[in-house]
């Protein structure tokens, strides 16, 4: 174990394969749960500047969530998130023609449309910590 900043890590961050498998969770990070995604408040700004970007490569579903209740929310435990469509999946998420869930927001940058990937807890999961603003990246 070590620690970053204040929060406690496993050596196996590090000395294990740490990828995902889309093809076995079918991006299941992005459909499940009770939140989105959580989100530091500098990804707030840059999720409301390059929403007009993004928007193209989302779903009508996402697309409306994100129009009634803005690019992130603030969660009843007062974190920042990204929005959900109906309480379920992120807003933002897309679906492969295999039905493999993707980022529309990651779709955009693999288009050249923006310059932000996503959220950095989007790279990171399953890892979570308690504010990722913390983090000394």
């Amino acid at each position: 174990m070590f620690q970053l900043g204040k929060t406690i890590v496993s050596e196996d961050i590090i000395e294990k394969d740490f990828v995902c498998n889309l093809n076995a969770c079918k991006g299941a990070c992005c459909i499940e749960g009770e939140a989105g995604a959580p989100v530091t408040s500098e990804e707030t700004k840059i999720l409301a500047d390059i929403y007009p970007k993004v928007k193209p490569f989302l779903r009508s579903e996402g697309i409306e969530a994100i129009e009634s209740q803005g690019t992130h929310i603030v969660s009843a435990s007062d974190e920042l998130e990204t929005p959900l469509v109906n309480g379920k999946e992120c807003a933002y998420v897309t679906f492969t023609e295999k039905g493999i869930a993707s980022c529309g927001i990651e779709d955009a940058y693999n288009s050249g449309a923006v310059d932000f990937r996503k959220p950095i807890s989007c790279h990171l999961y399953p890892v979570r910590v308690q504010n990722y603003s913390e983090l000394p990246l």
